[in-house]
């Protein structure tokens, strides 16, 4: 029975409910309507856009109940919304209004959106775009940037448009076809002392009539605005002729006569040790020439090894230095001297410089070439080894030899050699002669050190010097006459070789200058390029004994005249000159001819002793040279200037070096290490203006980095 009853309850209750309705979850104050919302876009794109600008999208927000409903909008930069609350009406719509500040890249961000109890999210994206540049390629033109495809898009303007003309020599700019066209510019001012022109740059210019120049030396031609060019009289007491301290000729009245030259005429130039000379009493006097001040005086830190003692490249010192405490490194020094690295070498033995690039400080090492940076700490690059440049692997130890003169530089730091290689001697010295020898071309830069080409391994004919002339074309000269030039091999590793000159050039010593399309080969002979016959030098010293010395051998960069330099002796019966009996000539040789041009005593005293250490070709065809002389008090150490056969300045450096072991031209400078009071010093001496030349062979090995490369 109660089973029944409780059933019928159920019933009840159930029937109730489904008459009435259900309110669950209802607001108490809306009566029988619900509220609700979602968006109707779950992503918005606002495609792209330019850097800077503001771009709008709308999100439509969808009611899901019949009341009305306040949502809040929030987003983060860049990314905007117009109003942070809307009204969603019962069962209607409404918008979000979102704005996108473009900057230059992709951009994300969330839309929230909350209301009535929930919270929606809607993902949005845009692409800033930073406009190209345009510049139209013609005044006729307009450029502007297309959004759509990021590029410039040109359009011609329209005929009659107006232009400025890319020619100021063109006025009244106007369009034509997208061309910039105008009327001629007039230049002309009535002035008949003036030359006028138009340039496409400038506009108008101007230049004074040049009249022509009078026969009469004492008159000058002058433009007069209404008659022309006229003659007038020159500047009363102008030079008009030659002159000396007794005398010149002087323009007085529009005529040219002679004068007595009055005290204090200038008669001389002011050099490096020297103030000008000055006229005095009929004799041009000069004041005593004192010494040279070096810029700086630096230790050197050890022993200079080898020759060359100093490179210079791109305004770096470069010396290679042993001593007891330290060992064997690798120094530089800035051009004012202070010490820029030492560089220890790896395994504390001695190199001897080569050359100096960019690309590195190329070094003859105990087991083959090696390379150190240029640039701190200098560090060593890369080792080639002489089993690697065609020394045998299998045939017990070699030893390597290589000299500065034997190895060029590229411009791009390759490394151009002439190497040779000979067995170790029993007792563990040096190799007196090698045996064999090859052409090698290795890398210098992208797998610097590895061999790029190479010649044939062949049997050792004697020192050699190489050079690279203003195209790189290799050269080589063996003393054994032989004159060879390399070329690169079109597709392989190999140097095409062929031999230059006529008959070789015998006789010759281990010296080779090249500049202005002529070799100078051995101070005997002038040679092509190109090959041909060659020019041999006169040394006929009639009754003198005169000995070529192998370097320094000079060429102006036009490759005419050549410079050498000969110890010269009186004697002439064959037998040796003792040293007290020899003195160092300058030789001016014309390549041409062979012939002499003149020839100079080149040590700083006729009467005193003395060696010659080294030279340059100087700008305006001299000679600087580099000597010393054996005085009472010591020896003393000079720089000397010669030209057409004259020496016109000797300044002697400070003190008393001991030793001198090189020294190097560099610009307007001198520098050069020596030893003082036990004590090697690297020293800079300015040379009052006069500047080592830039181009041809200026010294001993092509410039002052060593490259043995003609300098232009």
């Amino acid at each position: 029975m109660a089973s029944r009853t409780s059933s019928w309850t159920l019933l009840l209750v159930a029937l109730a409910l489904s008459l009435t309705g259900c309110r669950c979850g209802d607001d108490s104050g809306t009566g029988d309507a619900r509220q609700g919302f979602r968006p109707q876009e779950t992503e918005v794109d606002f495609g792209r856009a330019l850097e800077g600008s503001l771009t709008r999208r709308q999100v439509t927000l969808l009611a899901t109940g019949r009341a009305s409903l306040t949502v809040t909008a929030s987003v983060g930069a860049p990314f905007s919304v117009a109003s942070a609350e809307v009204t969603v009406p019962g069962s209607g719509t409404t918008v979000v209004e979102v704005d996108f500040l473009a900057a230059n890249g992709p951009a994300e961000g969330t839309l929230t959106l909350t209301g009535a109890g929930r919270t929606e999210t809607v993902r949005l994206t845009g692409l800033g775009v930073r406009p190209l540049t345009c510049v139209p390629s013609s005044p006729c033109h307009e450029s502007s940037f297309d959004l759509a495809t990021g590029t410039c898009i040109e359009r011609a303007l329209e005929d009659g448009a107006t232009c400025i003309p890319t020619s100021r020599c063109v006025v009244n700019g106007r369009c034509e076809s997208g061309a910039c066209v105008g009327s001629p510019r007039t230049c002309d001012d009535d002035n008949p002392c003036t030359v006028d022109a138009c340039s496409p740059s400038q506009g108008c210019v101007t230049a004074p009539v040049v009249c022509p120049t009078p026969s009469n030396r004492c008159k000058v031609g002058v433009c007069d605005r209404d008659e022309g060019c006229q003659e007038v009289d020159a500047e009363d007491f102008i030079p008009c002729g030659p002159g000396d301290c007794k005398s010149a000729r002087l323009c007085f009245n529009g005529s040219c006569d002679e004068f007595a030259t009055p005290d204090g005429i200038v008669c001389a130039p002011a050099t490096a040790c020297r103030g000008e000379g000055t006229c005095q009493d009929g004799e041009c006097e000069r004041p005593d020439a004192g010494e040279l001040e070096a810029e700086f005086s630096q230790q050197l830190g050890g022993e200079p090894v080898g020759a060359p003692a100093l490179l210079v490249q791109d305004g770096a010192l470069f010396s290679s230095v042993c001593d007891e405490d330290a060992g064997c490194r690798l120094v530089s020094f800035t051009q004012s001297g202070l010490l820029r690295f030492e560089s220890p070498y790896p395994d504390g033995g001695a190199r001897t410089l080569l050359a100096a690039s960019d690309a590195g400080v190329v070094v003859a090492a105990p087991e083959g070439l090696e390379s150190y940076a240029p640039r701190t700490p200098g560090a060593r690059q890369w080792e080639a080894s002489w089993t690697s440049l065609g020394a045998p692997s299998d045939a017990g130890p070699w030893l390597g030899h290589v000299e500065a003169g034997q190895v060029a530089l590229t411009a791009a730091g390759d490394v151009v050699a002439h190497v040779a290689w000979g067995p170790v001697p029993e007792d563990g010295g040096a190799v007196a002669v090698p045996e064999s020898t090859r052409w090698v071309w290795l890398a210098g830069g992208e797998d610097a050190g590895t061999v790029l080409r190479a010649g044939p391994v062949e049997a050792w004919r004697g020192e050699a010097r190489l050079a690279l002339d203003a195209e790189e074309a290799a050269f080589r000269y063996t003393v054994d006459g032989r004159l060879e030039r390399a070329d690169f091999e079109p597709d392989g590793g190999s140097l095409l070789i062929s031999e230059l000159a006529d008959g070789g050039v015998p006789g010759g010593s281990a010296s080779l200058a090249v500049a202005g399309g002529t070799l100078f080969v051995g101070t005997r002979a002038f040679v092509s390029t190109d090959g041909g016959a060659p020019v041999t030098v006169d040394w006929d010293a009639g009754s003198r004994t005169l000995t070529p010395l192998a370097e320094p051998a000079l060429l102006s960069s036009a490759g005419n005249p050549g410079y050498v330099f000969a110890r010269s002796c009186s004697r002439t019966d064959g037998l040796p000159c003792a040293p007290d009996e020899e003195r160092t000539v300058l030789r001016a040789v014309d390549s041409t001819t062979g012939l002499v041009a003149w020839e100079v005593d080149a040590l700083p005293f006729e009467e005193v002793p003395g060696s010659f250490h080294d030279a340059t070709l100087i700008e305006g065809d001299a000679v600087g040279v580099l000597a010393d002389a054996e005085r009472t008090d010591g020896r003393q150490v000079w720089l000397q200037f010669f030209a057409r056969g004259k020496k016109v300045e000797m300044c002697a450096l400070p003190g008393r070096p001991t030793r001198v072991a090189g020294s190097t031209f560099s610009g307007g400078r001198l520098l050069v290490v020596l030893e003082r009071d036990g004590v090697w010093r690297v020293e800079a001496y300015g040379m009052g203006g006069i500047q080592a030349s830039p181009f041809g062979w200026p010294q001993r090995h092509g410039s002052p980095s060593g490259v043995r490369r003609e300098a232009r």
